[in-house]
């Protein structure tokens, strides 16, 4: 139940199943790969506006949650991804600014799922939500 995949950039990423179907747990599920692919994609997206914007940003952490559909195929229906920014003059409106272009503009894998996908943030521990 294990494969690998390889892509044009040379890196390899194995894949696997639970052992009670089958698998060994040799490395994350599909589904799973498919939330990282998100984060990646968004994460690098954000931070790179930001930067643009001379924002300092001293940690970023993104958690990304799903339901899925409860009959097959079992695909993502919803996908909220909440980032979580510490820096010393974060600004909200260049922060909500970020994540609607990489929503909106430039995430390829986003613009690649059909699912709902929302976002939110925290600056310094304080929750916004984005009016997208």
């Amino acid at each position: 139940m294990a494969f690998e995949g390889k892509g044009d950039s040379g890196h390899s990423v194995l894949l696997d199943a639970a052992p009670q179907v089958g698998g060994q747990n040799q490395g994350p599920r599909p589904m799973e790969t498919l939330l990282f692919a998100l984060g990646g994609c968004t994460g690098m997206d954000v931070v790179s506006i930001l930067k643009k914007m001379r924002q300092e940003i001293e940690t970023f952490h993104m958690e990304i949650t799903g339901d899925r559909a409860s009959e097959h195929p079992k695909r993502y229906t919803k996908i909220n991804v909440h980032y979580d920014l510490t820096g010393p003059n974060l600004n909200e409106e260049k922060v909500r600014k970020a994540i609607k272009l990489t929503q909106e503009t430039y995430c390829s894998v986003s613009k690649s799922l059909n699912a709902e996908v929302t976002y939110s943030f925290s600056i310094n521990g304080k929750k916004f939500e984005p009016t997208i």
